[in-house]
Parts: structure tokens; sequence; C-alpha cells
């Protein structure tokens, strides 16, 4: 195994390495989890008391390895709010700065397929290497490179002198036009399917991402530094375990199913490399009575006797984008309804868990109304706590909503908002408690 991928060996207790299972409560193993992902609150992972650094969101990328990248904008992009999570009211140019690379001051970012689209340390897109040379991904590439000779190598040349090339800019040199929408999803051109198929198959990059949103490509080598090309590519064994490792601790405590899910592995290939990791003490395997599917915990990641964080979670923060992983340890049977028609939504169209302490104790529907500087709050619940036994005692909904309005201004202050609005028949049973602490 590729030595650069695995050297930790923290000291673990020779029984464990052989085969013995730890025994952990519900409690202990959602307070793994929370810290975990850096959203255990003061002191030890408390928000910056001034303006957040460049220091403070690669702490969050240390911790949380990915964020994934959703084109939904209805109350601020999926990647710029784990961090607001974490670190409260941040400047999103630092994540802007963080994307995009000097000679002098390599990118800390680069977008590639990971859970989703998502943006990972380079270090990371070298372990994703192995997937972007599998042969689905290359065929896709070769079956259009061979329908059209000419195109890739024009699409090619055209980058290479020119630089960053969203496909609309490419569009306009080739002259190509967008063919007519037949349904609801996306009509690419034959120029964007190959862009989109070079950067799947790890011919070309993304250099960053416009103000509309869009992809600008490049070559690889032009975003990348060289510290991803320089030891070659890893196997994919050796990839795998990686991988397995940076999701392991992130998510502090899991089954071979949420280690796989981080990064979409194969759960074979998971499983065999969460084994050997239990070998070299990376790992250690756990048992929860209530979660009873094998687990494992990072031996690097504490069991706080107590977490105090209060954060709103984005339906694609780390925490909660593995659904039966988050109903398992929270008791919280989450789906996002972005795409369910109006009329059969449970929650709402853009719903955030609220992370209170070492409970979800809510969720709250909210819009950015930009034109006319508002917090929309389109709904608001408290959380049914789960059957006996519980993790934690219910906290009352009096306290769930004076937390959340603290937390609903922390948001509004990010977005540049100046009011907190909650909307005539807002849904759920909070919104009358809500109401005088906005």
């Amino acid at each position: 195994m590729d030595p650069g991928l695995s050297t930790r060996n923290p000291v673990v207790p020779a029984a464990l390495r052989e085969g013995a299972t730890r025994r952990l409560s519900l409690a202990r193993a959602r307070r793994v989890a929370i810290s975990a992902q850096g959203l255990a609150g003061a002191p030890a992972q408390a928000r910056p008391s001034g303006a957040a650094t460049m220091r403070h969101v690669q702490g969050v990328i240390d911790r949380i390895g990915l964020l994934q990248i959703d084109s939904v904008n209805v109350l601020a992009r999926a990647h710029l709010l784990p961090l607001q999570a974490r670190l409260g009211s941040y400047d999103p140019a630092l994540l802007e700065r963080a994307t995009r690379g000097t000679a002098a001051r390599p990118r800390r970012l680069v977008e590639c397929w990971a859970h989703e689209a998502s943006l990972v340390p380079p270090s990371t897109y070298r372990l994703l290497r192995w997937r972007m040379a599998q042969p689905r991904r290359q065929q896709r590439l070769a079956r259009l490179r061979a329908q059209h000779p000419h195109l890739f190598e024009w699409v090619l040349a055209l980058i290479t002198e020119r630089g960053p090339l969203t496909g609309a800019q490419v569009h306009a040199e080739l002259g190509h036009e967008r063919p007519p929408k037949e349904h609801w999803g996306w009509n690419w051109t034959v120029a964007k399917q190959l862009l989109e198929a070079s950067f799947g198959a790890g011919e070309l990059a993304v250099a960053h991402r416009t103000a509309q949103f869009e992809r600008a490509y490049d070559l690889p080598r032009r975003v990348l530094p060289e510290e991803v090309w320089a030891s070659g590519l890893p196997s994919e064994q050796d990839a795998v375990a990686g991988l397995v490792e940076i999701a392991s601790r992130a998510h502090g405590i899991g089954s071979i199913t949420c280690l796989a899910d981080y990064f979409r592995l194969p759960v074979a290939a998971t499983r065999m490399a969460a084994e050997h990791l239990v070998c070299t003490g990376v790992l250690e395997r756990v048992e929860v009575s209530e979660w009873p599917v094998p687990l494992y915990k990072h031996s690097e990641v504490p069991v706080p006797r107590a977490v105090h964080g209060r954060a709103l979670l984005a339906p694609f923060d780390p925490l909660v984008f593995e659904r039966r992983r988050l109903e398992a340890l929270f008791g919280m049977h989450y789906r996002i309804e972005i795409y369910t028609p109006a009329h059969r939504r449970t929650y709402g169209y853009y719903v955030l868990p609220f992370l209170l302490g070492q409970d979800i104790v809510g969720r709250v529907d909210l819009k950015a109304d930009r034109g006319r500087s508002r917090l929309l709050v389109r709904g608001a619940f408290t959380e049914p706590h789960p059957p006996e036994p519980r993790a934690s005692k219910p906290h009352a909904p009096e306290t769930t909503a004076r937390e959340l309005a603290a937390e609903l201004h922390v948001m509004a202050g990010w977005l540049g908002l100046e009011k907190i609005t909650i909307v005539d028949g807002a849904a759920g049973d909070l919104p009358a408690r809500l109401a005088p602490h906005l």
C-alpha cells in the first residue's frame, strides 16, 4: 500500500486491534459524529469570535473533506452553507480564493466528482483519479470522439490557446447552438457533452465557476498543483483506503454503507479498506445497540462528554446527506422535497435541519428574498423525539424557538438581509413561538 495514504498508527488497545468491539451508547455516538464534523460548539469548536480567516476555512476543509456543489440558490449555494454552519458569518470570498490558485499560491480546493459534484483538496483529487480512468468514463469520451472526430481536437486546441472557457464560450467560438428543448432536463450541445465527458475522464479540469455558476474548463496541469502528478496514479486499492480514511475521520462513526457513500465508493472495496484500517489501528470496531449494524469509529476522533453546538444544516451538509445514517443516529426522517410538487410537500422546498447540542430539534423552510432584503421563514417544525431509549432529554419547544431565532439572525446577517419575516400561513408548530424572538 502507498505509504503516503495511511501513515498514522494511533495508539489503540491491542484487544481492539485483534477484533474486540467497543460499545457506545447512542448519545455518545451522536457526540462523536457531531465532533467529527466540527459542530460541537464551545469551547473546543467555537465559531471565530472575530472575522473568520483562511485558516478557519482550511480547518473546516481538513475536517470534513469535501463541500458538495449544487446549483439551487434559494438560500445560498450549497457549498457555502457547511462553512456558515461551522464558522458563522464568514466572508464567502475566502472560499472563492481557495478555489482560484496562482503559481505562488496553489488552489486549496478543486472540483471533481466525489460525493456528487464537489470541491475537494488537490490531495483528494489525486485519490479520485483512479475513478476517472475507469472504462465507463473513458468509453463515454471515446464514443463521443469517434462520433465527432475533429471536434475534440478543436475544443482542446481552443482551451489550450485561450485558457479557461465555459461551455457557452466554447459554443460561441465554434458556432454551436443549443438544440430545441424537448423536456425539463438538460439539452447539451455536442461540444458541451465533450467538455463534460472530458472533465469526468480527467482530460479537462474545472478552473473555477463563473458568477452564473458555469464551469470554466482548462487543462488539468494548469489547474492542479504539481503534487497531484508527482507521485503517479495510485492504485484503486490504495486510493480507496485513503478515501475511506478521510470519510471515517469526517464521519467519526459509521457503517460500511456510510463510509462508502461519502465518496460514492464500491461497498465491497470499502469493507476491505475498513478492515485494513482496523488492522493498522486507524479504525476500531464499535457497537451501538440502537444502530444494529457493524460500525467503525476513527481512533483519533474523541468521544466528547458534551457538545454545545447550534447550527442550521443545509440539505447537502455532510452531517445529514447520508439519510439512513441521519435516521439511525438522530431519529430524523429527512428527504429533500425540491423536486416534489408543492401540494405534496410535507415540510417545504428548501428545509434545513436545526442542530442544538447533541440533538436535531427542528427543521425550517427558508428562502432569501434578496430584492426586499428579507429572510423568509416559510415553515418551522419541532422534531419529534424518537421512541425510548432517547439519546438525551427533549428540548422544550420554547427553547427550540429561542435558539432557532438566534441562529436565524446569524444566517440573515451572513446573507446581508435586513429582516426576518415569517410568511403568512407559514407551516408547522414553531412559527407562533418564533415570532416574539424575531
